[in-house]
């Protein structure tokens, strides 16, 4: 599991997927701050809701790099281009706003427990 992990962050385009997986690491930091420890002034929750955020625009744009970078490299092939070279370049492309989305995905659903916590305080 581990290589695996490590491959899917080099082939997505370690630009993208090493500060993603750093953002990761800081909203479940932010997230075990908050449960532990209560948030008078909201301002930690305020900075976990942009950081996730900003995981997800940020894959995103690892999507479009990959988009172009993508299309130019078929642009500049001869003749006919094959399908695995197309789905390879899709997917590589698609791995950086999954890894977004899924680091969103956690921190919200982090928010959301933190909302239902609070409520029953």
């Amino acid at each position: 599991m581990k290589f695996l992990f490590s491959n899917l962050l080099n082939e997505g385009g370690s630009m993208f997927m090493y500060p993603i997986l750093l953002i990761l690491l800081v909203c479940v930091a932010l997230l075990l701050k908050l449960f532990l420890k209560d948030d008078s002034t909201g301002k930690t929750m305020s900075l976990l809701k942009h950081i996730s955020l900003f995981a997800l625009v940020y894959g995103f744009l690892g999507l479009f790099f990959g988009l172009i970078s993508a299309f130019d490299n078929i642009s500049s092939m001869q003749g006919d281009i094959a399908t695995p070279v197309l789905a390879a370049g899709l997917k590589i492309g698609l791995l950086a706003p999954s890894f977004g989305m899924l680091v969103f995905l956690i921190a919200r659903l982090g928010i959301i427990g933190l909302t239902l916590k609070n409520k029953e305080a």
